[in-house]
């Protein structure tokens, strides 16, 4: 490898690390808000607990699908799907900064980083589609998880992601004992305001 290409890399690399800084709408069971680049690596560590129920997809695909599909909001951070409803699609925004944070990286690589992006943007594979469900449950187990301010919206976890959650009986079945687990804690939550 030339030193132009190694020099690229690591450029990319470090613009990359913006990540580590973008917060999100979560917070951990400290009371921390989570960054994205935390959500991404527990969504890959989720991935990997349930690997052995994942029966016929390509679970190296599945891997990178997870590191790669937020990494477009190192540049302008997370829009929680709260948020998002009633707003213009943010997916040209984060193929945009995405496209500018792998400027640095050879053709190829930017293709096939771009290429895997796609993929998960557009829910183009059944590895894709794994995913989206995998992304949506790990939000939810962190919001189930999080010391979440008094005001937190757990009504809205009820109906995040289900498209994507109903599609295996393995999602579905991981969803049904999140949902039991928001509803508890959205009682919780509604118990504690009436009694202050």
């Amino acid at each position: 490898m030339d030193t132009q290409n190694l020099l690229g890399r690591l450029r990319f690399l470090e613009e990359a690390e913006r990540l580590k800084s973008v917060t999100r709408t979560a917070w951990t069971s400290t009371g921390a808000q989570e960054t994205t680049a935390a959500h991404s690596w527990r969504l890959c560590l989720l991935a990997m607990t349930f690997e052995d129920q994942l029966h016929g997809l390509n679970f190296a695909r599945i891997l990178k699908l997870c590191v790669i599909h937020d990494l477009g909001e190192a540049l302008h951070g997370d829009i929680s799907a709260l948020v998002q409803q009633g707003m213009p699609s943010k997916t040209a925004q984060e193929r945009a900064d995405l496209l500018a944070l792998m400027q640095t990286l050879p053709d190829n690589l930017r293709a096939d980083f771009l290429d895997l992006w796609e993929e998960y943007e557009f829910a183009r594979s059944p590895e894709a589609l794994a995913v989206k469900a995998l992304d949506k449950l790990e939000t939810i187990l962190q919001h189930n998880q999080g010391l979440n301010p008094p005001d937190f919206n757990y009504a809205f976890n009820l109906e995040y992601g289900l498209k994507y959650t109903q599609l295996h009986p393995l999602f579905a079945a991981i969803r049904a004992v999140l949902d039991e687990k928001t509803r508890a804690r959205a009682a919780a939550g509604v118990a504690a305001v009436l009694s202050a």
